[in-house]
């Protein structure tokens, strides 16, 4: 049984008992989108929980993953399954409500709790009848993001991200009113966990993640979770190099263009996080010099900066140290690929890169330059160079072993000179030979001293 047909399922002996049931939420809205959406949520009126809870049994054992919102699910499938609530707030975090099921309050009073009025349509299971009081069908085809009830909206400040990440994620433009309304909003509060969830699905689920950050500006709400992109506005930059004006401008510009590279990177949220940090450095860096603007060493100067930023999402430790190896080598391919660097020399780039290829995407993003431009034609075809050094043989510590050597105290010095001469290109053999002469060079030092 398909997630559909399980909802058509219940429907049906919803209906029997007396109720009936809605798909509600994003799976309507998708809809009228035409966005695929594999998560589907029905909400069940006109019965009691008790006896929703008989009816879902009849069809399978469903469990409460979220019992404190009446939210229900069947093993196996991708539903939830829940019913009109209402909910009171008692402080200030997302999660600071009481939770009251109330299926009899009426189809008009469950949509009002919603958030925008392209998330509070409701679609019969059965019939396909489509509910909207609140004019979403309208605002949708008007690319409008609209709250529904400006009393209840400002109850949940995670409301305030979640509306410049639906303006991101479709394109849309967030009303003026809402906009107002977000800016009274006090989102301090929220989870980190629910910041980083909304961040998150606005990078890698946007074709234009710049819409949330833009959004989030218009409303005066970058300065407590987004700190350090906000100070980016002030930074200029010199306009030979960046016509787009200062560094914020820059950044928008630079995650939009990622957006194209997601497919092709090792984590697309990783990357775009990377594009997101990358001139967090220019904040304390930017000097004016014989009339022009430079921000020596950014890449470097940032770590702590970004650091902050990455904490204040996050405790991810993988993501933490990709983004400072990309953030810290992001100058270097297009000063190599301009200066027509040796092979060498980019093997050690690419060598200290924990994702070769995603710091090329990010090369590519940051100054613009697509696939036909002759710097990425070069860096790419230098990477194919490091990928083919890389799998020639080379001397490993059991080589050396063999060669009559002893794991010794200087043992990781020769396999650091073996890699050395790996990234120069240099054959097993003659690689063997300069390491078991280095050795005897180190042995002889030891003699003298």
């Amino acid at each position: 049984m398909s997630d559909q047909e399980l909802c058509i399922e219940i429907a049906k002996v919803v209906k029997e008992a007396g109720g009936r049931v809605f798909y509600v939420g994003g799976c309507v809205r998708d809809k009228f989108l035409n966005l695929e959406n594999k998560d589907l949520d029905i909400e069940i009126h006109g019965i009691t929980p008790e006896k929703m809870i008989e009816l879902l049994s009849t069809i399978d054992d469903p469990i409460s993953y979220g019992s404190s919102f009446g939210i229900f699910a069947i093993p196996g499938y991708h539903v939830d399954i829940g019913m009109p609530r209402r909910e009171r707030n008692t402080g200030n975090g997302h999660r600071d409500f009481t939770i009251d099921m109330d299926p009899f309050m009426g189809y008009e009073n469950a949509a009002r709790r919603r958030d925008f009025t392209i998330n509070a349509l409701m679609e019969d299971v059965l019939t396909g009848e489509v509910l909207d009081y609140f004019g979403g069908i309208e605002d949708i085809q008007n690319k409008k993001i609209r709250c529904v009830d400006p009393e209840t909206f400002i109850e949940d400040p995670l409301r305030v991200l979640r509306g410049c990440q639906f303006a991101s994620r479709f394109d849309f433009e967030i009303d003026e009113e809402t906009i107002n309304l977000c800016k009274t909003v006090d989102i301090t509060n929220l989870s980190k966990e629910r910041v980083e969830e909304e961040t998150k699905k606005a990078l890698i689920r946007s074709k234009k993640p710049s819409v949330y950050f833009e959004s989030l500006r218009k409303m005066n709400q970058l300065s407590y979770w987004y700190k350090e992109i906000e100070d980016l506005i002030e930074v200029p930059q010199d306009p030979t190099y960046h016509p787009e004006g200062n560094v914020f401008n820059h950044t928008m510009e630079v995650i939009d263009r990622a957006v194209e590279y997601q497919d092709k990177v090792s984590n697309p949220y990783f990357y775009e996080l990377s594009c997101l940090t990358h001139d967090f450095g220019k904040t304390i860096t930017t000097t004016y010099e014989n009339g022009h603007i430079h921000s020596y060493g950014h890449e470097v100067q940032g770590l702590p900066i970004i650091k902050t930023f990455i904490r204040r999402l996050t405790t991810n430790k993988e993501l933490s140290r990709y983004i400072s190896n990309m953030v810290v080598l992001h100058m270097r391919p297009l000063q190599l690929s301009r200066s027509k660097s040796s092979i060498k020399a980019t093997n050690n780039m690419f060598d200290k890169a924990f994702y070769p290829e995603d710091l090329i995407y990010l090369c590519m993003a940051d100054s613009g330059l697509d696939e036909n431009d002759e710097n990425i034609i070069f860096l790419k075809e230098r990477y194919e160079i490091y990928k083919e050094y890389m799998a020639r043989p080379y001397v490993t510590g059991d080589d050396l072993i063999e060669a009559g050597l002893n794991p010794d105290e200087d043992f990781s010095k020769l396999l650091d000179f073996s890699h050395r001469l790996r990234l120069s290109g240099v054959n097993k053999d003659a690689a063997l030979k300069q390491i078991l002469a280095y050795k005897k060079q180190i042995d002889k030092t030891k003699e003298t001293s």
